[in-house]
C-alpha cells in the first residue's frame, strides 16, 4: 500500500488543491521578497533622515545588507533541519509567526533620534527576519515537491519560487505610493537636508511593516495544510494517516478502500539505514549536494550583486539631479523604487513564469546552463565596452538598460529558478529539507559575499568622511568581468556534476542512486541491504 500511496501522488490530475497549495506556499515567498529588496529604498530615506543626505558609510551600509542575508542563511540551516525532525507543517507555521512579529518589530526599531542605535534596533529585527524568511525556503520547496504530481512538479515549485517576483514588484509599488502620499499630505517633503520632515521617519517604517500583511492573510490557510504524504508515509512511517491526510484535501481514489474499510497495522518503523553525512550518504548524495550549494553560492554572487549595482549604475549617469541639495527624502527613495518596478515588470516577473512554462519541457539542467550562459555573455559584451555605452548618445544609454534587463531575465529563467527546484527533488524524504537548506545557505553566504564584496570593492577612497560607494569606470568594468566568470563557472558545475529530475517522481530519483551505488559496491557485502525506506517500498512493489 505504501508504494500505491506514492503512486497516486504522482499521477493525481492537477487539483484545485494544488494551485492552493502554490498560493499558500508562494505568499511566504511574496513576504520574503519584499522584505530582502525594500531595503534599498528604505536605506536611501534613512540616509536622509538620520545623515542629513549623506550616503551612509559603506561599513553601515554593508552590515545593513548582510544581516538580514545572516539571519536567512542562519534560518534555512535551522529550520531546514527541524522540518525534518519535527515536521514540515509545525515549522512552517513558526516560521509565518517570525516574520510577521519581526516585520512590525522593523518598523518600530527604537529610538528617533540617535543613528546609531536605530540602526542596530533595525538590524537586530532584519535578523529576526531572516530567520523566518531562511525557514520559509526549504519548507515551501519541500511541501510543493511532496504535494505535486512528477508530470508539473517543476512547474509548481517555479510558480511558488515566481511569487517572488510579484514579491519585489508589490515592494517597490508600496515604496511608491508612501512617498507619494507622504509628500502630497505635507506639500512638497522639504527641498534639502535642513528640511527633511519628520513625517519622513515614519514612512520608512510603513514600507517594512507593510512587508508583514501578506503573511498575516496566509497565516490561517498555512495552519490548515496537513502534513505532507510522503513526510508521514516514509519518516514517520505512518501510512493509514498518510492515506487520510491526502484524502481530505485530494481527490485520490485507487487506494481509499484499503485504508478505510480496513486499516492494517502499521508496520515497525525501519531504522535508518544511514545518517546525514555519513560515508553512504556522501557516496550516494555528496555530489548532489555539492552540485546544489555551488550552484546556489555563484548564482547569488551574481543576482544580488546586479541587484546592489542597480541603483548605483543608472542613479550615477541619470539626467536628473541628485545632489542633496535639489533632491528630497521622498523623490530619493520614488526614483530607487521606480527602477526596481521597471527591472521586475520587464525582466524579472517574466523570466520567472517562462520557467514555469518551460521547466517539465526542457528540464532543469537544460534551463540552468542557458542562463547561466546567456548571462555570462551579457556580462561580457556590457562590461568590456563599458565607457562607451555610457557615452553622450542616448541610444547607447538605452542599449545598456536593456542588456542590463537580460541578465535579471536569465537569472529567472535559468538557474536562480532552477536551484530552488532541484535540492527539492533530488534527496530522500528524511534528508530533503535539511539538505535544500543547507543548498539554500550557501546561496546567501555568495549572497553576502557579492553585496559586501562589491560595496568595498566599488567604494571611492578620496572622501573619508562620505566614504561613497561610487560606478567607477575601471572598478565597474572588472565587476563586470567578475560576474561573467562566475557565470562561466555555474556551467561548468552545472554540466559535470548535476543531475537531471524532470519526469521522475522523487522516490525514483533516491532509488536510482541506491541501485547505482549497489552496482559499484557489489563486492561490499556490508553495503548491500542497507538501503532507504523508499527504495525499499520500490522494491518491494
Amino acid at each position: 500500500m505504501p508504494v500505491r500511496l506514492l503512486s497516486s501522488l504522482d499521477a493525481a490530475r492537477i487539483q484545485w488543491y494544488h494551485f492552493k497549495a502554490i498560493i499558500v506556499a508562494g505568499m511566504g515567498l511574496f513576504t520574503d521578497a519584499y522584505d530582502l529588496f525594500c531595503i534599498a529604498p528604505v536605506m536611501k530615506m534613512i540616509s536622509h533622515v538620520y545623515y542629513h543626505g549623506d550616503s551612509i558609510n559603506t561599513a553601515v551600509l554593508s552590515t545593513s545588507y548582510a544581516i538580514a542575508l545572516l539571519g536567512t542563511a542562519t534560518g534555512q540551516l535551522v529550520f531546514g533541519y527541524l522540518g525534518d525532525r519535527v515536521g514540515r507543517r509545525r515549522v512552517y507555521g513558526l516560521c509565518l509567526v517570525i516574520m510577521i512579529l519581526s516585520s512590525f518589530g522593523c518598523g518600530f526599531s527604537v529610538c528617533t533620534t540617535r543613528t546609531s542605535c536605530v540602526m542596530a534596533s533595525l538590524g537586530f529585527f532584519r535578523f529576526i527576519l531572516g530567520l523566518g524568511i531562511g525557514g520559509d525556503y526549504p519548507l515551501s520547496a519541500t511541501i510543493m515537491s511532496e504535494f505535486a504530481n512528477k508530470r508539473t512538479r517543476g512547474a509548481f515549485i517555479a510558480a511558488v519560487f515566481s511569487m517572488q517576483g510579484l514579491g519585489i514588484l508589490v515592494s517597490s509599488a508600496v515604496t511608491m505610493a508612501v512617498c507619494v502620499a507622504f509628500k502630497r499630505g505635507r506639500g512638497g517633503g522639504g527641498s534639502d537636508a535642513e528640511e527633511v520632515p519628520w513625517e519622513a521617519d515614519v514612512a520608512w517604517r510603513l514600507i517594512l511593516m507593510i512587508g508583514a500583511l501578506p503573511a498575516a492573510l496566509t497565516f490561517y490557510w498555512r495552519m490548515l495544510m496537513p502534513e505532507t504524504a510522503r513526510y508521514t508515509a516514509l519518516v514517520e512511517n505512518n501510512i493509514v494517516q498518510a492515506a487520510k491526510d491526502m484524502e481530505r484535501v485530494m481527490s485520490i481514489s485507487d487506494f481509499s478502500d484499503e485504508t478505510t474499510t480496513e486499516p492494517p497495522p502499521p508496520p515497525p518503523p525501519l531504522p535508518p539505514s544511514y545518517t546525514l553525512f555519513s560515508l553512504r550518504f556522501l557516496r550516494l548524495h555528496g555530489r548532489d549536494l555539492f552540485a546544489a550549494s555551488v550552484n546556489w553560492f555563484l548564482v547569488d554572487v551574481v543576482f544580488y550583486t546586479s541587484n546592489l549595482l542597480l541603483s548605483q549604475i543608472f542613479s550615477h549617469y541619470s539626467d536628473k539631479p541628485s545632489s542633496s541639495t535639489t533632491e528630497n527624502v521622498y523623490d530619493a527613495a520614488f526614483e530607487v523604487a521606480e527602477l526596481g518596478a521597471i527591472i521586475a515588470a520587464c525582466s524579472t516577473i517574466p523570466g520567472y513564469w517562462f520557467t514555469v512554462y518551460f521547466i517539465d519541457k526542457i528540464g532543469r539542467v537544460k534551463i540552468q546552463i542557458m542562463g547561466f550562459f546567456f548571462m555570462a555573455v551579457v556580462f561580457l559584451v556590457a562590461g568590456i565596452p563599458y565607457t562607451w555605452y555610457w557615452s553622450k548618445h542616448e541610444q547607447t544609454k538605452k542599449g545598456f538598460m536593456v542588456l542590463y534587463g537580460l541578465v535579471f531575465f536569465f537569472s529567472n529563467f535559468g538557474p536562480n529558478t532552477t536551484t530552488f527546484i532541484i535540492p527539492a527533488e533530488l534527496f530522500p524524504a528524511r534528508f530533503r529539507s535539511t539538505c535544500h537548506g543547507i543548498s539554500g545557505a550557501a546561496g546567501k553566504l555568495g549572497a553576502i559575499v557579492g553585496t559586501v564584496g562589491f560595496l568595498w570593492a566599488t567604494k571611492l577612497d578620496n572622501d573619508d568622511d562620505k566614504n561613497k560607494v561610487y560606478p567607477d569606470v575601471n572598478r565597474m568594468r572588472a565587476a563586470f568581468l567578475i560576474l561573467g566568470g562566475v557565470c562561466i563557472a555555474g556551467i561548468f558545475v552545472t554540466y559535470f556534476f548535476t543531475k537531471e529530475t524532470v519526469g521522475r517522481s522523487l522516490e525514483e530519483n533516491e532509488h536510482e542512486q541506491e541501485r547505482v551505488n549497489n552496482d559499484e559496491s557489489e563486492d561490499d557485502p556490508q553495503d548491500v541491504g542497507r538501503q532507504s525506506s523508499a527504495s525499499t517500498l520500490l522494491q518491494t512493489q
